[in-house]
């Protein structure tokens, strides 16, 4: 489905997750929890997403499988929702996360080394073994 035809028809719930990456019950979490507003609905009343919608519900998503709480997620949506003149508290709340991600990043990169570590341990142990 391309970009003009979300437009024009919108996503049906089931559409919009296959685009977005999440389940349906994630868009209405998300819903019920104020991260995604505004949702169009057909003349029967069903919800028909956009492509912004589905772009925004990725940005949700990327900042959730980050480690971004639900609260940080709903004061970064509040603060967008306030406006242009909101931006330099929502820079300052992604910056504070991104410092976090790097965090986590280098953690596991750490917890990783540790692993190759025994890896090759026991790589080698098992070719002493073979050789014997």
């Amino acid at each position: 489905m391309t970009e003009a035809n979300i437009e024009i028809d919108g996503l049906t719930p089931s559409q919009m997750a296959q685009q977005a990456d999440v389940s349906i019950d994630t868009l209405h979490y998300y819903e019920r929890e104020g991260l995604l507003q505004a949702i169009s609905r057909n003349a029967s009343g069903h919800r028909r997403y956009s492509a912004t919608d589905v772009a925004w519900v990725k940005v949700l998503r990327c900042l959730r499988e980050t480690g971004m709480t639900m609260e940080q997620l709903r004061t970064y949506c509040q603060l967008g929702e306030q406006g242009d003149h909101t931006q330099p508290e929502r820079l300052d709340l992604l910056l504070c996360h991104r410092s976090k991600v790097v965090q986590k990043i280098e953690a596991m990169q750490q917890s990783l080394a540790l692993v190759d570590y025994k890896i090759n341990f026991y790589r080698d142990a098992l070719s002493k073994k073979d050789k014997q």
